[in-house]
């Protein structure tokens, strides 16, 4: 038996694939800025790479405004409540044809795991990106209101360490999105903003424990 959920509103889902395809897009150029590929000349990557920042910017001002307007930003306030258990799921369960330890509801999107990965991605990495970005961007207006200790490389290194997290949490990511009752189950949710709940995806009576706890 099995019962479909809205989960995902158009905002979220058009949120979701212009920010996935915008990272993509500054992962591409920014290697080839530092010259890891000659798929594209290096002026255009430069314009390609300014142009996707911005609007990526923009997008996360808007997408944080709209977070904090509709209540959406409740699904990421973190608990460490079950995470053990979710990561021992991630890491074997899922290859054991464990059932999944948590069950989706409108309340909860995310599972205690994910809100942990996700709270890490917007405060942690993409604040990184965005101020060693701007400060780069910027150097010639701000280098001499700058720490002393702070150079150009010290920007870009802190920069290109900012862009390896975000492709390891894109990787990571990705492959999450593919361990669900199909491999395209969780991305089918993402285009339509329908899930698939399913009798059988839940855990029984360690369901409710999680539901009251996460």
């Amino acid at each position: 038996m099995s019962e479909r959920l809205y989960l995902f509103t158009r905002f979220e889902r058009f949120w979701h694939w212009t920010q996935a395809g915008l990272i993509v897009v500054l992962l591409f150029t920014g290697f080839a800025i530092h010259g890891s590929h000659r798929l594209i000349g290096f002026r255009k990557a430069v314009e390609a790479h300014e142009i996707a920042a911005w609007l990526l910017i923009a997008l996360w001002i808007f997408a944080i405004f709209w977070h904090f307007t509709t209540g959406a930003w409740k699904h990421y306030i973190p608990t460490l409540e079950n995470v053990d258990r979710m990561a021992r799921y991630y890491v074997s369960g899922i290859f054991t044809g464990a059932p999944h330890p948590y069950k989706v509801t409108l309340e909860r999107k995310h599972n205690p795991l994910q809100r942990l990965a996700y709270l890490g991605v917007k405060l942690a990495i993409n604040p990184l990106l965005w101020a060693s970005g701007l400060l780069y961007l910027f150097w010639g207006r701000v280098e001499g209101t700058l720490p002393g200790a702070l150079g150009l490389q010290q920007v870009a290194t802190i920069h290109t360490l900012g862009a390896f997290l975000m492709l390891a949490f894109l990787i990571i990511h990705v492959y999450l999105a593919t361990v669900g009752r199909t491999p395209l189950a969780h991305i089918r949710a993402m285009i339509t903003g329908w899930e698939e709940i399913h009798g059988d995806d839940t855990a029984g009576r360690g369901i409710s424990r999680i539901d009251r706890k996460a």
